[in-house]
């Protein structure tokens, strides 16, 4: 247990300090730098360095601390509604702000330096966890580090496998985020923390129930994955970007076409659903019904005049 408590104390440095950064930067930076690049940049690097601590937990503390994935899963859903609710609205994920892209809901010049930074920040995070992992405070960094110059795939299965189980993962969370992006604050981000935490824990069943079952590590997140796997053996860059960035791409914008009927950065015309008329027809009553019925009421209108005339 002294090895998860020193963990713990690393998430909560983590969270603190990127708090701090997003408090301070907010009063001193422009607005657009700010929610453009800097809350994205910070966004990610809390998100990234936490993770790569978590998935350290969960390679190694079955078998070197003695908890298992019930402990994991815990962690990843607390960890999740705390990041939502201190990212100060940052996407955090390049598929996130690809789609409000497409929903037409950010401009193409603050969409890409999003990107960007997201890319930036996990880059950054990867240099300081591997940095904090090399002062080994616990029997797990140690091993850790030890196992770091052997790094291997995260793609435990076929590339056309591994590029299904992405997509549907991005394809299921997208549908969530819009479904609860008017909803309250509070709804928004459990929806996101529970979704995220079913989708792993539903790809970490298939993995124990199935040696060859589908397992990527669920990331669902182009950024997050290039820093955590793009530079390990076992697969090439091509392959990388089949799973990793071009099928959640793909889902993403299924998950949009889908949701709205049409992708509005493309085309606004709706392929789907049909629009409804602003005014509601009578019950009982047809459309010739009431054009009979206004013709009626034109000539009551008429028949006043005449008899005045004569």
């Amino acid at each position: 247990m002294a090895g998860l408590n020193i963990s713990f104390g690393y998430f909560f440095a983590v969270i603190a300090f990127c708090e701090v950064i997003r408090r301070i930067s907010k009063n001193l930076l422009p607005l657009q730098i700010y929610s453009n690049l800097l809350v994205e940049l910070v966004a990610c690097f809390q998100l990234a360095a936490c993770w790569f601590e978590l998935r350290m937990l969960v390679v190694i503390g079955p078998w070197g601390g003695g908890f298992g994935m019930d402990v994991v899963m815990t962690l990843l859903f607390l960890l999740f509604l705390i990041h939502e609710a201190t990212f100060d609205g940052a996407a955090a994920n390049p598929l996130v702000t690809a789609q409000e892209l497409l929903r037409a809901n950010s401009p193409v010049v603050a969409s890409a330096l999003k990107i960007l930074a997201q890319f930036g920040g996990t880059q950054l995070a990867n240099t300081v966890t591997r940095l904090y992992w090399s002062w080994e405070l616990t029997d797990f960094h140690l091993i850790q580090n030890m196992m770091a110059g052997d790094c291997s795939s995260a793609i435990q299965t076929s590339v056309s496998q591994g590029a299904f189980v992405e997509a549907a993962c991005a394809f299921l969370f997208h549908l969530v985020v819009m479904k609860f992006e008017g909803a309250a604050f509070g709804s928004r981000v459990l929806s996101k923390a529970l979704t995220i935490t079913a989708l792993v824990h539903v790809e970490s069943v298939a993995l124990i129930s199935s040696a060859a079952g589908p397992y990527t590590t669920a990331l669902f997140n182009p950024a997050l994955a290039f820093s955590a796997t793009f530079h390990c053996s076992g697969n090439t860059l091509s392959e990388y970007m089949v799973v990793y960035w071009l099928s959640p791409f793909v889902a993403t914008v299924l998950a949009i076409f889908l949701f709205n009927g049409n992708i509005p950065l493309l085309f606004s015309k709706n392929l789907l659903y049909t629009q409804r008329t602003k005014y509601k027809i009578p019950k009982g009553k047809s459309v010739l019904d009431q054009e009979e019925n206004k013709a009626v009421n034109r000539q009551g209108k008429e028949t006043p005049g005449r008899a005045t005339q004569r």
